[in-house]
């Protein structure tokens, strides 16, 4: 393996991690407005209080690995997503603040305000990686100098928003199996009923999706004849999602929230085969893609940095398996908490 497919994979990597750790945190603040009473929604904030912000670890991570290892794909990506990054990037602060300031005071007006900023700033950042996700599949408009050629508008089309809702279905269903693990009495009751409304909409978007990708980009499929084992990701992911409703009904919420995550690893990784070698594909003309060497660093540097990957993701590691031992169990509402 060269160092550029090395580093391919090692993004990808953190992209599963992020996918999956941040996932349920941002389908929890979806769900929120759903929570009944002041109780049950300060329940839903402390589930996620502990470990929100380590979570988003995995996302600068991911950030300063490709600056690194693909500075042009990295130039060309922000560029080309300028505006939508500076949305997100509001969104992801407004939802941190809600959680810090929502349960400061008191008064019902000033409660329900982050309420809603938490709920929006969720529900449009799950939208918002998947309209990226979306577009990266289809393609941007990359001239021969690399540079990105359009707009803002340009970017919201029907496909990148149907993979947009898709992502936040996934995220939903992640979030609700979390809650069930996190919660007890009625509210987990209800949280259970969420489950499988959460999992018939991933369901049902995840079919649309697929048809709508074969239809959209048939070259999506082109790497599965040179890397046969991608089949065992697709079945190994179909047989999770069918697990999930399975575990539900054995009573192994973890089983289910296993199965989920790994249904989510294995979307990633569908993702990054259909793409490969490519970091962002031009629809202006393919030749004028970015691919992991011609968007990549020097091999003297990408060689350097894999030293440090080498040192530093344990640590990584170490703090996030850390933070979940910690906090493991149901949530308890004490005099201290969000």
């Amino acid at each position: 393996m060269d160092l550029n497919t090395f580093w391919f994979l090692l993004i990808g990597v953190l992209l599963i991690g992020y996918a999956i750790l941040d996932g349920f945190d941002l389908g929890v603040g979806a769900l929120h407005l759903f929570a009944r009473s002041d109780h049950d929604r300060r329940v839903f904030l402390n589930a996620i209080g502990p470990v929100w912000d380590g979570n988003e670890v995995w996302l600068v991570t991911f950030g300063g690995a490709l600056f690194a290892a693909f500075p042009k794909a990295y130039a060309t990506a922000f560029s080309g997503f300028y505006l939508a990054f500076m949305f997100l990037l509001c969104a992801l602060i407004f939802r941190a603040v809600a959680i810090e300031f929502r349960s400061k005071q008191e008064p019902t007006i000033w409660r329900s305000f982050w309420d809603v900023a938490f709920f929006a700033a969720s529900v449009s950042s799950s939208l918002l990686f998947g309209i990226a996700v979306g577009n990266l599949i289809l393609g941007l408009p990359i001239g021969a100098d690399g540079d990105f050629r359009g707009q803002l508008t340009d970017l919201v089309r029907p496909y990148a928003l149907l993979v947009g809702f898709f992502n936040l279905s996934m995220f939903m269903m992640h979030g609700s199996i979390y809650l069930y693990l996190k919660t007890d009495g009625e509210l987990q009751q209800r949280v259970r009923g969420w489950i499988y409304t959460t999992f018939g909409v991933f369901c049902s978007l995840y079919a649309i999706t697929t048809i709508a990708t074969l239809q959209a980009l048939p070259g999506a499929t082109r790497n599965f004849a040179h890397f046969p084992w991608v089949w065992g990701v697709v079945v190994l992911n179909v047989l999770a999602i069918a697990n999930i409703p399975r575990a539900l009904h054995k009573q192994a919420p973890s089983y289910a929230f296993f199965s989920s995550s790994c249904s989510i690893a294995a979307l990633v990784v569908l993702f990054g085969v259909a793409i490969f070698p490519n970091m962002i594909i031009s629809s202006l003309n393919p030749a004028w893609s970015l691919t992991i060497y011609n968007a990549a660093s020097s091999q003297k540097a990408l060689g350097l940095m894999r030293n440090i990957a080498f040192l530093g993701l344990p640590f990584v590691l170490t703090y996030t398996i850390a933070i979940y031992w910690v906090f493991r169990g149901k949530v308890k509402i004490e005099k201290h908490s969000y």
